[in-house]
């Protein structure tokens, strides 16, 4: 009997990106569970960093997502969650997006959350989200690392700057958990929780956790 598949897409067309969630991936996907497989949009732009590179693919996403018959749920690995609900328009199986999940889980480990954006211009997209859901009560902030998305994947400074942007979140605006707002960040949880000693959330991880719980169950 073949495993289920957790199908986790990256809608930009970085490699790197796709590596690092395969590496933070890796201790979900265990013998026995599903089949956790990240595949990479090749239609999508080199780094989701506008509402234009957002919309853009869209699209694609949904394309992709109603073509494939074999997997069982999808999780959308960019913390815009483009194309989110169009994709669940497009399938009778759910469908995941890593910013939902991330703040949910945030949510569930600590009274407020604040969030690391790569750039100034990701905060408006992420404030316009987290009003859409009803979360601003519990928000404490987000500030940005000011960095690609491929010089977030790269690791080149960016644990450094993930550090320093992080304790201004937990010591100046209140956050009691962090929740990493770029997909490229994965690498970097495990540190960067280590050295601010508060819950650090990898939004993928949360999401795939999320689709993993919920395969099993549906098939049990």
């Amino acid at each position: 009997m073949s495993r289920p598949r957790i199908l986790v897409i990256n809608p930009n067309s970085n490699r790197k990106v796709t590596q690092g969630l395969e590496d933070a991936l890796k201790p979900l996907d265990f013998e026995g569970g599903p089949e956790v497989v990240c595949q990479t949009l090749a239609e999508g732009p080199f780094g989701i960093e506008s509402q234009a590179d957002a919309d853009s693919v869209a699209i694609p996403l949904r394309k992709l997502v109603e073509s494939d018959n074999s997997s069982a749920a999808f999780v959308i690995a960019c913390y815009s969650d483009p194309g989110l609900q169009v994709c669940r328009e497009g399938t009778d199986r759910p469908v995941f997006g890593i910013a939902e999940c991330g703040v949910l889980t945030a949510l569930s480990r600590a009274e407020t959350f604040g969030v690391i954006a790569i750039a100034q211009r990701s905060i408006p997209r992420h404030m316009r989200y987290l009003r859409q859901m009803g979360l601003t009560d519990r928000f404490s902030g987000e500030r940005p690392l000011n960095m690609s998305v491929a010089e977030t994947a790269s690791g080149e400074g960016t644990l450094a700057r993930m550090i320093e942007v992080g304790r201004a979140l937990r010591d100046e605006d209140g956050a009691r958990a962090i929740v990493m707002g770029c997909a490229g960040m994965a690498r970097h949880r495990r540190a960067l929780e280590d050295e601010l000693r508060i819950p650090v959330i990898d939004p993928t991880q949360a999401a795939v956790t999320m689709a993993l719980g919920t395969v099993r169950f549906s098939a049990h």
